[in-house]
Formats: structure tokens, sequence, C-alpha cells
């Protein structure tokens, strides 16, 4: 599949406060050494449930130790503070919040990066020798355009397009010019965000996976970016917008067979408050409400694969219907106590 990136405004994002790399310059003294590093992981953050997803599907349980930071930040400042002893040994008098994720060097007690995309890299280069290849060799190109499209097209589009399903608009001086410009800009990005997902779309009808038959680092770009439209912002888009999201069938499908695969719907944390999966404020500087519960079931669409049926992205039924990923992760929960059982009883 090949893809290119919605030309958009990038959305404003803290740069990481540090980007070393593993083996990249053997004057860092960053070696490739099992147990050396350790990930600090919050995953109902966007950016630690991409990392969790890639260490699970590496299998790197043993070669890099994982801990679990809270759902929700316990500093002020939006960080932790399990991680402000990293923060204050890696750089003199830090002043800014103790941010996940992290990768940290046990040796020095040190971190090493807080960039999830050079974290990523660095995994599956330095220790992903198994049969698992995330970033198959000429194809970096292609995964990094669905590293933009995602973040401008999916994620940056789908919250400047909740401002209209939110009836909020930005203050200024002459306020009905203000409320027209806002609408102009919610449709435009909402018009950018269908313009992907039909993109996307096509490609998923002719493969299982973004770049072919096997799963690489792009299929966890897009599946990250999806759980976010799924729980977070479709909450904040109009009952039309919701519907013509939710009319993608091939992509959805895709979604929710990604989400019964154990590294991927193994690591969500669905319990978790989005206002630690999202910028910590939403338009208008509201931040975002969490997924509704309730119940939820498949769909088969009419080539007999499953989907959504749009009742994942479904307004008029969100205070009754799971999201696709809530859905599928309560199934496989269920299908394995029910392996279990009817094991103990052989």
């Amino acid at each position: 599949m090949s893809v290119t990136p919605p030309t958009v405004h990038p959305p404003v994002r803290p740069a990481p406060a540090f980007r070393g790399r593993i083996g990249h310059d053997a004057r860092s003294g960053h070696y490739a050494v099992p147990r050396r590093y350790r990930l600090h992981l919050s995953p109902a953050d966007p950016a630690g449930l991409r990392i969790a997803v890639v260490h699970s599907l590496l299998g790197l349980d043993r070669a890099c130790p994982v801990t679990l930071l809270p759902a929700v930040p316990d500093c002020p400042d939006g960080g932790h503070a399990q991680l402000r002893p990293l923060y204050d040994a890696s750089a003199h008098h830090y002043t800014g919040p103790a941010l996940a994720p992290v990768l940290s060097d046990d040796w020095s007690g040190r971190i090493v990066s807080t960039h999830a995309p050079d974290i990523t890299r660095d995994l599956a280069r330095h220790f992903g020798g198994g049969g698992t290849s995330l970033y198959p060799c000429g194809r970096e190109s292609e995964i990094e355009a669905v590293e933009r499209m995602c973040a401008l097209g999916i994620e940056d589009a789908a919250q400047r397009a909740g401002t209209a399903g939110t009836g909020e608009t930005v203050a200024g001086a002459s306020g009905a010019g203000t409320a027209v410009a806002g609408a102009a800009g919610a449709t435009a990005a909402l018009d950018t965000l269908l313009g992907t997902l039909g993109v996307l779309e096509q490609g998923l009808s002719a493969s299982p996976y973004l770049l072919g038959e096997q799963i690489c680092a792009a299929d966890v770009e897009l599946w990250v970016a999806l759980v976010q439209l799924d729980t977070v912002h479709r909450h904040h888009l109009d009952a039309d917008a919701v519907r013509r999201v939710a009319g993608h069938p091939e992509l959805w499908a895709y979604a929710r067979r990604l989400a019964a695969h154990p590294a991927f719907g193994g690591r969500l944390d669905l319990d978790g408050p989005p206002a630690a999966t999202v910028p910590a404020a939403g338009p208008g500087g509201r931040r975002f409400g969490r997924p509704d519960p309730g119940l939820g079931r498949p769909r088969r669409s009419r080539r007999g694969r499953e989907g959504t049926g749009g009742q994942g992205l479904n307004r008029s039924t969100s205070r009754t219907a799971l999201t696709f990923v809530r859905a599928t992760v309560l199934l496989t929960a269920q299908n394995g106590h029910e392996r279990q059982r009817q094991a103990l009883a052989c």
C-alpha cells in the first residue's frame, strides 16, 4: 500500500526531553545489552500504548523489563512522581514535568530517551532478533508516511473537527465571525479526517495489513490512532460526522482483528481515564470525557467479514454500545476463561 500524508498543519507537541539512541553512537555508551534497559509506560497514553504493543510483538519481556505507571499522572504538572528521580539524575536542575514514556538505563540510573518513535525503532532493530520484522527493509519511508498520516490526518484532524460537535469556539473580537471561522475550520478538519480514512479503507480492501501480509510498525501506529478516534474523539463529533466516520467497514474490521491479537488488545487500559490518553485539554481547553459503558455486538458486513457495522461509532447508541476495542477484549477474555474451564473439567 502506497501512502501519502495529507497536507495539514502539524499539531503542537512538546519536544522530547531526551533523545538518546541504543547502539546509534558508540560515544554514548548505550550498547544493546539484554536487561540493561527498562521501559516506564502508561498504556493509557497513546505513545506508551504504541511502545507496549511493539514490546509485546517482539517478545521482549526478559530482554527489556517494563515498569507500568498509573493511568493518571500524580503530579500537578502532569508528570509522574515515580519518574522524577530519573529526570533529576539525567538533567541538572530539570524543571519540566516527569513525563512518560521513558526508556532508562539501569546501569547508570539515567534516561536514554523519551521519544517514542526512536524507542520503538531501537527495540526492533537491536532486540527484535526473532521472526517478527516490524520495520521491513526498504519500507521505512512508507512507515514514516503512515506515522505522519495518523498524527495529522486522524488524531489532529479529529480533535479539530470535534470543535463543531461540542459547539465550542474561541473567543474573539467579533463573535459571529469567529464562530463562522471555527465552523469552517472544523468542516475542513472533518474533510481531512474522512479523506485519510478513505485512503486507508481502499488500501485495506486489497491486503490484510497496511504494507502487505504481515503486521508491521505501520499497523501499530494506525491501530493506536483508531483506538483514540473510537474511544475519545468520536464523543465530540456530531451525529452525521460519526456516521460518516463509521462508514469504513474494512478499516473497522481491521481494527477489531488487531484488537483480538494479545499483543494489541492485551495492552489496552480501557478503565483508565482518557485524560491520560489525549493532550491535557481538548477543544476550548476542556478535557475529553470517558467512553460510555454498555454492551456491543459485532455485525457482519455484506462481504461476510466481521465488522462494526457502524455500531462502534454510532453516536445514537453510544450509551448502550461498547467501543470496538472494549467489546473485542472482553470477548477474547471470555473465550480464554471458557477454554480454561473446559481444560479443568477434563
